[in-house]
């Protein structure tokens, strides 16, 4: 009998704290971004003042706060920032988000995002990953992980290679069709647009739960590290069980739209961008553009 009151004791004890647990997760997100796209005629020191800015813009650093069933992954505070400007930098702040809430229980996630100035609250089912378990490990601080890849649909939207592509195309045409002939076509320049890229993640049974930053999660330990395409998420600190608890729950400022709808506004945005864009070029001198002597 006192054998059986230990046990529930026991069970009791481990079941408040596996309640109770939570951790936090620092993760550096770097994005590489091809600079073609640069004005040919901007000077040198134009072109690295652009540069630097749109670096400040895709190097940032994310917490992720979790338990065994919620997340919440969010920019960490700055005291200083370099923000990019215009419509380019209204853009880019589109394409991450303020504040990411995932629920593996309800399998629900609400993203909220600011773009050009309007704040909107995506709310959708989250993403399934079919992921590949691979038998290699390497460490990450402390922590012996394990290699995962799974494929993942790139949103045509925000890939800056498929921008570049369009905004060539709608030259090419303009050009054609204003100076009357066929634009040559330079097959070493043409881009390859991808609709699926390979992503590799590494996780540590370590910490036996299935989050991971920003959308990614269901694995068999926390996801440290992440290389999708030209970005890469890394973790370089943990907190388990701080003495102080913060409540994770989903934001709740901005107009509720599905992410269908949400990738439907960029996507409008981004075309009438790629557009003035394009006729700006065609105007500074581009074939059959700019003022003639």
């Amino acid at each position: 009998m006192k054998t059986a009151c230990t046990l529930v004791i026991i069970l009791v004890t481990s079941l408040t704290i596996a309640q109770d647990f939570q951790g936090k997760a620092y993760y550096f997100s770097k994005t590489g971004m091809d600079m073609d796209f640069v004005r040919r005629q901007m000077s040198e020191d134009q072109k690295k003042a652009i540069a630097d800015r749109m670096k400040s813009a895709l190097e940032r650093t994310f917490i992720l706060t979790f338990n065994k069933s919620a997340a919440t992954y969010k920019e960490e505070a700055k005291l200083e920032t370099t923000e990019v400007g215009g419509r380019w930098g209204a853009m880019i702040s589109g394409i991450t988000s303020n504040n990411y809430y995932k629920n593996i229980k309800t399998s629900q996630y609400y993203d909220q995002r600011e773009f050009y100035g309007k704040n909107f609250l995506i709310k959708d089912s989250l993403p399934s990953y079919s992921w590949t378990l691979v038998n290699e490990t390497k460490k990450i601080g402390n922590y012996t992980c394990f290699k995962a890849t799974a494929t993942k649909k790139v949103n045509e939207v925000l890939d800056f290679r498929a921008m570049r592509r369009k905004a060539r195309e709608q030259r090419d045409r303009r050009e054609k069709s204003n100076a009357d002939q066929v634009s040559i076509k330079n097959t070493s320049d043409e881009l390859e647009i991808l609709k699926e890229i390979e992503v590799t993640a590494w996780y540590t049974p370590e910490i036996p739960v299935n989050q991971g930053p920003g959308a990614y999660w269901g694995l068999p330990g926390l996801i440290l590290e992440v290389q999708e395409g030209r970005t890469t998420l890394l973790c370089n600190k943990i907190v388990l069980n701080a003495e102080e608890k913060e409540e994770i729950k989903p934001p709740t400022k901005g107009k509720d739209v599905t992410q269908t709808e949400f990738d439907e506004i960029t996507k409008k945005k981004v075309e009438e961008m790629i557009e003035q864009f394009s006729t700006q070029r065609r105007g500074r001198g581009g074939l059959g553009g700019g003022r003639r002597n």
